[in-house]
């Protein structure tokens, strides 16, 4: 049942159900809106969507939660899992020239043999610095590489600083303002409890499916409606001022594991589902339906496809938004790779980093196994997107063998690949210069995405905290 509405309350739309989405649906139903969300996806959670691997379930892609993270804590414990959350002290390792190394106190990074000592200093230096800088719009005037290079030394830049932008941003670390590393470096310097001694980082028991089903059974008791497999086509002004929302709705026979997160995250009421009984092929059911206000949360480009009514500047401001894309593997194995819960990689490998959540995650949660990503951040057309499963799997695998004698294949008990092309913007150089606005030229319409991290990096607590800040007078 709806909740009763007050005199003031609209009926609003918001396209995409990750946190940002779900966040603004609560906010805006706790005025007494009435709030439908468009999810072109089977699952909401966005980039924190959930999936099964083996006979669990976890996010599809990595997530941790700092001590600083003040708005992911929040949101948490406000849909009522402030008891749920662990809180762990992790290892970090570095794979540097054929070797697995520590990193992670202050004598591991004294003794650490790639770097000099003075080279070590400087980089320990440029670490602490970035930490105190407060005026990061001077970053955003110069690139990561003059930056890093000024500070670090060239030595230690082309050692340590390059393959670690390169493993994060590609190529395209060369056009990316300095701004990037610096928020980087704040929001993990922030997970040390005193100075560089001790890393705290935090999950939630259950992962991100304890808190999507919990966060679903609240959006339902505030009346929230969300659609899923709804994918928004078009959005128009219409000339009462009200915004006409048109979307395909696709009925079909849905894949197991699409089911499966419907069934176990989206099981609300809240949510309408589609059929799943048919066996027969996909068919498109276009509709539309009348908003008093529309908010979008979707990546930029998308944004200037479904609004055609944009003005010529809006659409080129917001087309001009570039955006990397990820390929990430979750491996499930029976035995652990390391007790590194983060291994950063500056040796040519064709993944990211290794994230070995169960170095951080109790392995009860896993069933006793072991559970690793293995990131590959790229960009949208990368040739990595039409590779096959199995191609991906042998190219990853092989890697891990040749980073760790004691790994075997015949361990996994499954790997899985999730590709997102889309998954947060480049920081260029004068970024927050072309930063979407918040209102459009559009009556009561409204654009609220990542492009508008402006000093921050793409993670759940800066996504919610974008929709905190989003100013509810506009509604």
């Amino acid at each position: 049942m709806k909740e009763a509405l007050n005199s003031s309350a609209k009926k609003v739309a918001i396209v995409g159900s990750g946190f940002l989405g779900l966040t603004l649906a609560l906010r805006l139903s706790q005025k007494g809106h009435n709030v439908t969300v468009y999810e072109s996806s089977p699952e909401i959670g966005g980039l924190a969507s959930v999936w099964k691997i083996g006979d669990i379930t976890w996010d599809r892609h990595y997530h941790v939660v700092l001590l600083s993270d003040h708005y992911t804590r929040k949101i948490i414990e406000e849909v009522g899992l402030k008891d749920e959350f662990e809180w762990v002290e992790t290892k970090t390792g570095f794979y540097t020239d054929g070797e697995l190394v520590s990193m992670s106190n202050t004598f591991e990074f004294l003794t650490f043999k790639p770097l000099d000592l003075i080279s070590k200093f400087r980089l320990g230096a440029t670490i602490f610095y970035a930490s105190k800088v407060k005026n990061w719009r001077k970053l955003e005037k110069v690139t990561v590489e003059q930056w890093l290079t000024k500070l670090s030394g060239k030595k230690t830049f082309d050692k340590m600083w390059r393959p670690l932008l390169k493993a994060k941003l590609g190529e395209a670390y060369q056009e990316t303002c300095a701004a990037f590393i610096w928020a980087t470096i704040q929001r993990m310097y922030a997970a040390r409890n005193s100075g560089l001694k001790k890393e705290m980082f935090g999950y939630v028991r259950g992962g991100y499916a304890s808190v999507l089903r919990r966060f679903a059974e609240v959006l339902e008791e505030k009346g929230v409606e969300i659609r899923l497999n709804s994918r928004v086509a078009k959005i128009e002004s219409l000339k009462d001022g009200r915004v006409r929302v048109f979307n395909s709705e696709s009925a079909g026979k849905s894949l197991p594991e699409k089911q499966f997160a419907v069934e176990q995250i989206g099981s609300a009421k809240s949510f309408r589902k589609q059929p799943v009984e048919t066996s027969a092929a996909p068919e498109s059911n276009d509709s539309s339906e009348t908003f008093d206000k529309v908010i979008l949360t979707c990546p930029s480009n998308i944004a200037a496809k479904i609004l055609p009514q944009l003005s010529d500047d809006e659409k080129k401001r917001l087309a001009k938004i570039r955006y990397l894309g990820i390929v990430c593997a979750s491996v499930l194995t029976k035995k652990p790779i390391s007790h590194y819960y983060v291994t950063n990689i500056t040796d040519e490998t064709p993944f990211t980093g290794v994230i070995e959540l169960s170095a951080l995650v109790d392995k009860k949660e896993f069933g006793g196994n072991s559970l690793i990503y293995l990131p590959k951040y790229v960009a949208p057309d990368h040739e990595i997107f039409d590779m096959s499963d199995e191609q991906i799997e042998e190219h990853f695998l092989s890697s891990l063998e040749k980073m760790y004698s004691h790994f075997d294949r015949n361990d996994v008990l499954e790997f899985k690949i999730s590709r997102v092309r889309q998954v947060f913007p480049l920081l260029t150089i004068d970024y927050s210069k072309g930063v979407p606005d918040t209102e459009t030229s559009i009556e009561n319409v409204f654009i609220v995405n990542s492009s508008q991290i402006v000093n921050g990096t793409l993670n759940i607590n800066e996504t919610v905290q974008l929709a905190e800040k989003f100013p509810m007078e506009l509604i």
